[in-house]
């Protein structure tokens, strides 16, 4: 296949991606909105508070445009979704976008550490693991998955910060104000990550030690670290790396107890303030761009598998 024939290919495919997920996206859209509607509680009442009158009330609530029916509301909304525009937090009365990006940006931060941290922890145990099979390293590598797939995130942050914060004093509790404050959320974020790619990684690298043109390969005299790392491990990449994007986009979504425990301050936790003020707009911001990320993080992982395995074409 020429390079031509595969650029087209590869474009046709993004394309047809990015229409299936506008679609997608249009779907999230319209069960978040409904969904943050259906929740008990009155945003009017919570920002008037409890003592105000309900002629108090119902002048915020006309305000904010919630006495307008549903589908009004909706339209207007699509509106601002095509123009860029999130809409108003009910709370602050700033824009979403605004109030988001910040936050955002920690959020990712923390994901990405988290991610990089776990995936390359965890392909090195597998790897390990697989190259000496039913060794007691093996062992020790696969009960250390079990234990870390195991584990609540909560309680292992505040494991860690009574060691590494109470006791010994080398990091943050928490709070994001100095570079060291992200390595204790990124420790507890990864546990979990590494652990679930550690066993991918070693089933995928048992299978494909298994193959033909692995016996061929060793019977060559090639070095068993070629064998390994050279021939094996990019052809058992597949499947790690589908679980290394799942991984991420649960990571940004997922974060939320991690955030919590160490008052990191990211979308997750906005996220929970929100709902309970009932922040319709902010809730809907948040949850669309979440919704973004995981469809961009599922395309970008779909086209990684042809770089790492040159079979695979788009075309």
């Amino acid at each position: 296949m020429g390079v031509g024939a595969f650029v087209k290919g590869t474009f046709d495919y993004i394309a047809r991606r990015v229409l299936t997920s506008l679609l997608a996206l249009v779907g999230v859209s319209v069960i978040v909105f409904i969904i943050v509607r259906v929740l008990p509680g009155d945003p009017a009442r919570i920002i008037a508070g409890l003592l105000a009158s309900e002629s108090e009330v119902e002048r915020i609530r006309v305000e904010m445009g919630l006495d307008r029916p549903l589908l009004v509301q909706y339209v207007d909304f699509a509106g601002g979704l095509i123009q860029g525009d999130l809409g108003t937090s009910l709370r602050t009365r700033r824009p979403v976008l605004l109030e988001l990006l910040p936050r955002l940006q920690l959020t990712m931060l923390l994901a990405a550490a988290g991610t990089i941290v776990g995936s390359l922890l965890g392909i090195a145990a597998g790897v390990v693991g697989a190259a000496r099979r039913y060794s007691r390293l093996d062992y020790l590598l696969s009960s250390g998955s079990l234990i870390g797939i195991s584990m609540p995130v909560y309680w292992l942050g505040y494991l860690l910060i009574i060691v590494f914060a109470v006791n010994l004093r080398w990091f943050p509790a928490a709070g994001a104000d100095e570079a060291r404050s992200i390595v204790l959320p990124t420790l507890t974020l990864a546990a979990f990550s590494m652990a679930l790619v550690a066993r991918m990684t070693r089933g995928s690298m048992l299978e494909v030690l298994g193959q033909d043109y692995i016996r061929t390969a060793r019977a060559k005299g090639l070095g068993e670290r070629v064998v390994v790392y050279r021939h094996a491990l990019r052809n058992a990449l597949i499947p790690v790396l589908t679980v290394i994007g799942l991984q991420f986009g649960s990571l940004l979504g997922g974060a939320v107890l991690t955030e919590s425990v160490f008052a990191w301050p990211g979308m997750g936790v906005l996220l929970v303030n929100s709902i309970l003020n009932r922040d319709y707009p902010m809730v809907q911001g948040i949850v669309l761009i979440y919704a973004v990320l995981v469809v961009m993080i599922n395309l970008v992982v779909d086209l990684t598998y042809g770089w790492v395995d040159p079979r695979i074409r788009y075309d």
